[in-house]
C-alpha cells in the first residue's frame, strides 16, 4: 500500500519532464525560426507595405505628398495609354509563349526521359545550359543576331525569303516576335528540368505497359505522360504566368521597349516610371501593386483549374 503514492508521483513526474522537454524542443525551434523570419519580414513583407502608402502619394522624386484623392493613382491607371499598352504586350507574350515553352518542355522531357537514348547527360545539359548565360550576354547576342544587318537578315535573303534586310526590333510584331524568341530560348529547358523530375517519380512499367498494350509515342504522350504530370504542370504554368507578368530583363535589354512601346511589358514601365526621367514613384508604386493584384488573381485561377483532387 505504500507504494502506490509513489508509483503515482513517478508518473507525474514523467508527464511534468515530458511537458519540460516538448517545451524546449518548441523554443528550440521558435529560435531558429524568428531570425529567419524577421528577415523575411524585413526584406519582403516592409517594401510591400511601404509600396502600398507610397502609391497613395503624388510627387516627383522625393518631393511627395499625399495624393487628393487618395486613390488618384490607382484612378489614374484606366486612363493611361502607355500602361494599357504594356499589358497588352505582356499578355501577347504569356498566350503565345507559355504555352508552347511548356508544351516544348514536356516533349523534350519525354524524349530525354528514354532509357535506351544515347548522351541523355549530354543533351540534358545542352538544353537546359541556355538559362544559366547571363540575360546581358543572351541580349547582347540576340539584338546582333536580329539586327537589320545581321546574321537572321542575311540568311532570309540568301533564301530569298525577302529582297531587303528587316528591321526586326524597329516593327511591334518582329520585335514582339523577337522577346518571345529570346523567352522560349532561355526558359525552356528551365521548364523540362521540372517534368524531368516529374517523369523520375513515375514508374517506368506504366509506359511499358503503354507499349504492350499497342500504344504508340503520342497516345502514350497524351494518356499516359500528361495525366500524370499534372502536378507539375500546375506547378510550371504558375511559375511561367508569374515571370512573365513581372518580365522585365528581354524588354529592356533586347528592344529598350520599343518601338514607341509596342513591346515594353508593365515591369519595364514601372522601371521607367519610378527610376527614369522625371520619377513618379507614387504612381510607379501604383503600377506595382496592378501587376501584384494581376498575378495574384491568374496564380488563383490556375490553382482553382487545374488543383482537381478526389
Amino acid at each position: 500500500m505504500s507504494t502506490m503514492p509513489i508509483m503515482k508521483l513517478s508518473g507525474d513526474s514523467v508527464k511534468r519532464r515530458s511537458f519540460g522537454l516538448e517545451k524546449r524542443q518548441s523554443l528550440t525551434g521558435w529560435v531558429f525560426l524568428i531570425p529567419a523570419a524577421l528577415l523575411i519580414a524585413w526584406m519582403n513583407f516592409y517594401p510591400m507595405i511601404q509600396a502600398l502608402i507610397l502609391s497613395f502619394h503624388t510627387g516627383k522624386g522625393t518631393v511627395l505628398h499625399w495624393a487628393n484623392p487618395l486613390w488618384y493613382n490607382f484612378a489614374r491607371l484606366f486612363q493611361d495609354p502607355t500602361f494599357k499598352m504594356t499589358i497588352t504586350n505582356t499578355f501577347v507574350y504569356l498566350i503565345i509563349q507559355v504555352p508552347i515553352m511548356l508544351v516544348l518542355a514536356m516533349i523534350l522531357a519525354t524524349i530525354l526521359n528514354d532509357r535506351t537514348l544515347k548522351f541523355r547527360g549530354l543533351w540534358r545539359t545542352a538544353i537546359f545550359l541556355p538559362c544559366a548565360v547571363s540575360l546581358v550576354s543572351y541580349a547582347f547576342v540576340f539584338r546582333t543576331l536580329f539586327a537589320t544587318n545581321g546574321a537572321v537578315s542575311d540568311a532570309f535573303m540568301a533564301l530569298h525569303l525577302t529582297h531587303s534586310p528587316v528591321n526586326w526590333l524597329g516593327n511591334t510584331a518582329t520585335a514582339r516576335m523577337v522577346i518571345i524568341l529570346g523567352l522560349l530560348w532561355r526558359w525552356t529547358g528551365y521548364n523540362m528540368v521540372f517534368f524531368l523530375a516529374g517523369l523520375q517519380n513515375i514508374d517506368y512499367s506504366t509506359f511499358e505497359a503503354a507499349k504492350l498494350d499497342g500504344a504508340g509515342p503520342v497516345k502514350t504522350f497524351f494518356f499516359v505522360t500528361v495525366p500524370q504530370l499534372k502536378p507539375m504542370i500546375l506547378l510550371t504554368a504558375i511559375m511561367s504566368t508569374n515571370g512573365t507578368l513581372q518580365l522585365f530583363d528581354e524588354s529592356w535589354n533586347l528592344t529598350q521597349g520599343g518601338p514607341a512601346n509596342t513591346s515594353m511589358t508593365m515591369s519595364h514601365y514601372l522601371y521607367q516610371l519610378s527610376f527614369q526621367n522625371n520619377p513618379n514613384i507614387g504612381y510607379g508604386s501604383a503600377v506595382s501593386y496592378a501587376i501584384l493584384i494581376m498575378v495574384a488573381i491568374l496564380a488563383a485561377i490556375q490553382m482553382k483549374v487545374g488543383d482537381r483532387r478526389d
